[in-house]
């Protein structure tokens, strides 16, 4: 007895050891996502290169397998949203056409000059794809002309580089030097600081403008355009686990509850709701940095931008038409072909969006005949069409002519 008491604890140990091996699998399998478990996202805002965690893989399947392992353990959703996000984050930029390992602001013009594009190219793609996505449409026209800006603060050799801008200081300056000291003294300051100090630009003030630009739109991209593929490829349910992960907020998830009715009404609410998310959650304080950089440049460049400025969207007006300078001291008045605002700054912005570039838009996508064909221009044409360097000429004889000083 004893010897067969000893044979059948002999195999228990043999059992325990077979169960063991055919379970490791399955430990193995749990380690698969549990290093994803709880990871920050360090990059979200888009001011460094890859995606959101350098602890996680930038392979879709490598990023799914984890995904759909945490989900049949039935882990909670905010243990996986930072590889939720990424693994959409990847899916977005593989459709984009855009390598998210070398997106790196950092790394300067030349090497972002082709993801600069694409991102917009994607927009539109998107729109196109999905008629539904307004707010895609509105990314692709109105980014066109950041885009064009964007180029143009590039094109050092050319018209619109620094000699261009300095140009731009020296027209200013010109007309203020010829206005009476009573209206300047009302003169926005940002006006008179183009004045001042446009001329002293240099390459660096550019380049480093450039970066920050290029930062804002990584960052959009990061927020926006993932949301957007998980709802084009798993439909509500794949905006809802965002939700519940904490990746998107009360306002996006609205948002995409509206894009779900398919009504006029639910698709211009929802393109309200992520203008307003990207203009005043996403970017708003990257803009407040960039406007106060490098000393007054900051200003400088932000409003050179807002001069430069007009969306692609049929009926728009240029920020410097929508709300020109007007200035009156005593018997004497001033009108000048200026923005009086600049795009760096939350309020004004807002109120420019919601009272002329929204509005026109959301009419636009009210007329599908009309909408389509806007949309489907290749953005390469719409980039040219948008470049001041072929409008300052213009741009500076309509400032000496309509710069008006009346008694």
């Amino acid at each position: 007895m004893p010897k067969l008491r000893g044979l059948i604890r002999t195999a228990g140990v043999l059992t325990c050891l077979m169960i063991g091996l055919v379970t490791a699998p399955a430990a193995h399998a749990e380690s698969a996502y549990a290093a994803y478990l709880d990871l920050p996202s360090v990059n979200g805002d888009g001011a460094g290169g890859g995606g959101l965690n350098p602890a996680l893989p930038l392979d879709p399947a490598e990023l799914r397998e984890a995904l759909d392992e945490a989900r049949a353990a039935g882990i909670e959703p905010r243990h996986y949203a930072t590889l939720l996000h990424q693994y959409w984050l990847v899916v977005a930029t593989h459709n984009a056409d855009i390598d998210l390992a070398a997106w790196d602001p950092d790394r300067g013009v030349a090497a972002n000059t082709r993801t600069f594009t694409q991102v917009y190219v994607n927009y539109l793609r998107l729109n196109n794809s999905h008629p539904d996505f307004w707010w895609t449409g509105l990314a692709g026209l109105a980014g066109g002309s950041f885009a064009s800006g964007f180029f143009d603060m590039g094109d050092v050799s050319a018209l619109l580089g620094v000699p261009g801008l300095h140009q731009l200081g020296g027209t200013v300056a010109d007309l203020l030097r010829g206005t009476p000291p009573q209206l300047l003294d009302l003169l926005p300051a940002d006006i008179r600081a183009l004045g001042t100090e446009g001329e002293r630009l240099t390459a660096d003030d550019l380049a480093w403008y450039q970066t920050r630009l290029m930062i804002m739109q990584k960052h959009i991209f990061i927020d926006q355009v993932p949301m957007h593929e998980a709802y084009a490829a798993d439909g509500s349910a794949g905006v809802e686990e965002m939700y519940r992960a904490g990746v998107l907020d009360d306002n996006a998830i609205t948002a995409w509850r509206e894009v779900a009715t398919g009504t006029g009404a639910g698709l211009a609410d929802a393109a309200l709701r992520m203008t307003d998310r990207e203009q005043n959650q996403i970017i708003a304080d990257q803009w407040d940095v960039t406007s106060h950089g490098r000393g007054s440049m900051g200003r400088v460049m932000t409003y050179v931008s807002t001069i430069a400025g007009k969306a692609a969207v049929p009926g728009v007006r240029a920020p410097g038409v929508f709300a020109p300078v007007t200035l009156t001291a005593g018997s004497m008045s001033l009108r000048a072909p200026l923005p009086d605002f600049n795009w760096a700054d939350r309020d004004t912005r807002w109120n420019y969006i919601t009272h002329d570039l929204l509005p026109r838009y959301l009419e636009l996508c009210a007329n599908p005949a009309v909408a389509r064909p806007v949309l489907a221009v290749p953005f390469p044409v719409m980039l040219s069409s948008g470049r001041l360097v072929q409008r300052l000429p213009d741009l500076l004889a309509d400032m000496t002519a309509q710069w008006q000083v009346t008694t």
